[in-house]
C-alpha cells in the first residue's frame, strides 16, 4: 500500500497521471507541448487546484526553454502570452493563475535569458516541493482537529492525486494510516463525472484507508445512519470573507453539517485564498458541457435535446464553515479579520502565500 502521485518531473520531462483513465487503468503520460498542458487541464487529465497549478508551472517553465530570443523584453512578452493562454484553461481554481504569476514575477527580475530559463525551472520545482510540505502540514493540523473523530465524510477528490502528495482534505487519512490511526471515510460519488467514486475511493484504497462510497443524494441519510462525526472538503478558491468555492455538491454538505450539528472543515493551502475578492459572489463559476450530464460512459441517460445546467462548482458561505485548515495553521471565524491576519503574518515572516 502506498500513496499515489499525480505529477512527476525528471529534470526535463513533465509526466502526469491521466486521471481520466482511473480507476480502471493507471496510465502516466508526458506533456510535451504547451497545448498538451492546456488540454490536460481542461479535460481533467490533471485536476485539483494545487495539481493544476504545479502542472501549469512546469508546463510554462518547460515551454520557455524553447524561446528563441536573447532579448529579455521579447522573452517576457512571449512568457506572458503563454501564461495567459494556460490561465484560461480553467477559471475557478485560483492556484492556476497564482502559480503562473509566480513564474512571471521571478522572471521579471532577471536580465539574462539563459538565467531566466533556469530560474523558471527552479521556481516550478520549488512550487512542487512546497505543496508537498504544505499538504503534510495541513494533514497534521487536520488530525489535531479531528482528534478522536473517525467517521468522516468528503466529496470530490482533494487528495494526493489532486496535489503534490498527501492532499488537503484527504491528508489526515493518509497520515493517519501511516501512524496507525484508522478512519472510516464516506466518499460522495461527486456527480456528474464521479471524482469521488473514480478517484477518492481508488486513492484511499491504494493507501489502505477504509472507504465507503455513497451517491451524493445519500449524504443526509448516511450522516444519521452511520454516525458521521465531521465533514472535510477541499477548496478551489476562498474569498476574503471565507466564502469557499469547491466542487458542486459541497454546499449541500455544509448545510447538512449545520443542520445535524457536526463540524464542517475546509482544507486548503494559502495559495487558494483570493484576497482580491470580498465575497464568494465574485468567484467565477465554470460551466461545463451538457454531455457530462446527459451521458455516462458515452451512453445517453437523457434525451439528446435536454436542457442542462452544469456548474462545476458551488460556493459555501463562510457561516457554514467551522474552520479553514491551511499549512500555516487553523483559521476560525471571524474570517474577515482572521484570514487577512493569518496571511499578512505569513508575508511578514517572509513565507509568502
Amino acid at each position: 500500500m502506498s500513496i499515489p502521485l499525480s505529477i512527476k518531473w525528471d529534470g526535463k520531462r513533465l509526466i502526469i497521471l491521466d486521471q481520466q483513465k482511473l480507476p480502471h487503468e493507471v496510465v502516466y503520460i508526458e506533456l510535451e507541448a504547451l497545448k498538451d498542458v492546456y488540454e490536460a487541464i481542461i479535460t481533467l487529465k490533471v485536476r485539483g487546484a494545487p495539481a493544476i497549478g504545479i502542472t501549469a508551472a512546469y508546463g510554462l517553465a518547460r515551454e520557455a526553454q524553447s524561446y528563441n530570443t536573447n532579448s529579455m523584453i521579447d522573452f517576457l512578452e512571449i512568457l506572458k502570452k503563454d501564461a495567459t493562454y494556460l490561465g484560461e484553461s480553467r477559471p475557478t481554481a485560483v492556484n492556476l493563475v497564482w502559480a503562473l504569476n509566480r513564474l512571471l514575477s521571478v522572471a521579471s527580475h532577471i536580465d539574462n535569458v539563459q538565467i531566466a530559463k533556469q530560474v523558471l525551472i527552479e521556481e516550478a520545482r520549488r512550487i512542487h516541493k512546497e505543496d508537498e510540505e504544505s499538504c503534510r502540514n495541513i494533514g497534521e493540523f487536520s488530525l489535531s482537529l479531528l482528534k478522536d473523530k473517525t467517521r468522516v465524510m468528503t466529496i470530490c477528490n482533494a487528495g494526493s492525486i489532486a496535489t503534490a502528495k498527501y492532499g488537503t482534505a484527504l491528508a489526515p487519512f493518509h497520515l493517519g494510516k501511516e501512524r496507525g490511526k484508522e478512519f472510516e471515510v464516506f466518499a460522495c460519488e461527486t456527480r456528474p463525472i464521479f471524482q469521488g467514486g473514480r478517484l477518492t475511493v481508488w486513492e484511499l484504497q491504494q493507501s489502505g484507508v477504509d472507504v465507503t462510497l455513497i451517491t451524493d443524494s445519500m449524504a443526509a441519510h448516511t450522516i444519521v445512519a452511520k454516525g458521521i462525526e465531521a465533514i472535510i472538503v477541499g477548496a478551489d478558491r476562498i474569498a476574503k470573507n471565507g466564502d469557499t468555492a469547491n466542487k458542486i455538491g459541497t454546499l449541500n454538505l455544509a448545510i447538512l453539517a449545520s443542520v445535524y450539528g457536526i463540524p464542517f472543515y475546509v482544507a486548503a493551502p494559502s495559495s487558494t485564498f483570493d484576497l482580491s475578492i470580498n465575497t464568494g459572489a465574485e468567484i467565477p463559476i465554470e460551466e461545463r458541457k451538457a454531455e457530462e450530464i446527459i451521458n455516462i460512459n458515452d451512453k445517453a441517460i437523457a434525451p439528446s435535446n435536454t436542457k442542462v445546467f452544469n456548474p462545476a462548482f458551488d460556493v459555501t458561505p463562510a457561516k457554514y464553515i467551522t474552520a479553514i485548515i491551511t499549512e500555516k495553521g487553523i483559521i476560525y471565524p471571524d474570517y474577515i479579520e482572521n484570514i487577512s491576519a493569518e496571511l499578512l503574518n505569513s508575508i511578514e515572516k517572509g513565507e509568502g502565500l
